[in-house]
C-alpha cells in the first residue's frame, strides 16, 4: 500500500470542545451572557448543561431556548445539603464538564463538593472582593459611602467568597446610587467579565495554584485582573455619570 493510500484512509477525529456546566438559581441574565459569548465563538467552549435548585428558574427557559440540557434538581427534595450535594455532584458529572460556573447559584456548596470540583469551579461575586464577602452587598457599600464597588470572578474554596480572585470590574459610586442602580450597572459589568474568565481558563491560560491564581504562568496579583470603572465603562457603552 502507498503512502498515499494510507492517507486517503486516514481521517482526523474532530476535537471536542471543552465542556461547561452552569448552576443557577434565577433568571439566568450571566447565563445568557454565556450563552451569546458561546454563540460568537468567544467563550472557548460549549455550556453541555444547565442545573437549576429552583425548578421554575428563567434560566431554564434560557437554556432550553438556547438548545441546551436544562436540568432542575429542587434542593427541598432532599434531607440536608450534604445529600443535596451528593445528587448535583452525580448529575454534573454524568456531563463530564471541565469547568463548573456558579452564575447566580444562591446556595452555599459543601466540603465534600467543592474538593470533588477543586479548581474547576467558578463564582460571580458582586463585590471587589475581599471586600464585601457575603450577601446585599449594594446596599452595604452605600451605608459605609465607599467611592468604589463592583464585581469578582473567583475560584471557589470551602471558605465562602474567599478563594482566588480571577477578574474584577470596577465602579465608581455615585451620590444618586442606590442598591437598584448598583445592582444593575454591576450586572453589566458579570455579564462583560464572566465569559473572559472562562475562555481563559479553557482556553489553558488561567490556573488554580491553591491561594493564588496564575495567568500564562504568571502569578496573578491578589484582586486578579482589575478592569477600572473607566475601562468596563467603555466596553459597555455607558454615559460618563460625570456629565
Amino acid at each position: 500500500m502507498s503512502d498515499s493510500d494510507t492517507l486517503n484512509d486516514f481521517t482526523a477525529e474532530t476535537a471536542t470542545p471543552p465542556r461547561i456546566v452552569v448552576l443557577i438559581s434565577g433568571s439566568g441574565s450571566n447565563l445568557q451572557a454565556l450563552i451569546e459569548a458561546q454563540s460568537h465563538d468567544r467563550l472557548g467552549g460549549e455550556i453541555a448543561a444547565v442545573i437549576s435548585n429552583v425548578p421554575d428558574a428563567y434560566g431554564l427557559k434560557r437554556a432550553r431556548d438556547a438548545g441546551i440540557d436544562a436540568v432542575a434538581l429542587p434542593h427541598r427534595e432532599y434531607d440536608n445539603r450534604e445529600a443535596y450535594d451528593g445528587a448535583l455532584i452525580k448529575v454534573i458529572e454524568r456531563h463530564e464538564p471541565d469547568l463548573v460556573v456558579l452564575a447566580g447559584f444562591m446556595r452555599i456548596l459543601s466540603p465534600r463538593f467543592v474538593q470533588r470540583f477543586i479548581g474547576r469551579v467558578l463564582n460571580l461575586h458582586p463585590s471587589l472582593l475581599p471586600a464585601y464577602q457575603g450577601l446585599d452587598t449594594h446596599a452595604r457599600v452605600l451605608a459605609d459611602g465607599v467611592a468604589n464597588h463592583g464585581c469578582s470572578v473567583h475560584f471557589v474554596t470551602e471558605e465562602l467568597d474567599s478563594g482566588p480572585v480571577v477578574i474584577q470590574a470596577a465602579l465608581d459610586v455615585t451620590e444618586d446610587d442606590t442598591p437598584a442602580t448598583l445592582k444593575a450597572k454591576v450586572h453589566a459589568r458579570e455579564h462583560l467579565i464572566l465569559p473572559i474568565a472562562v475562555n481563559w481558563f479553557l482556553q489553558g491560560r488561567l490556573r488554580y495554584a491553591g491561594q493564588s491564581v496564575t495567568m500564562d504562568g504568571t502569578p496573578l496579583p491578589a484582586h486578579g485582573m482589575r478592569l477600572s470603572h473607566a475601562d468596563a465603562a467603555e466596553e459597555l457603552d455607558e454615559d460618563d455619570q460625570a456629565e
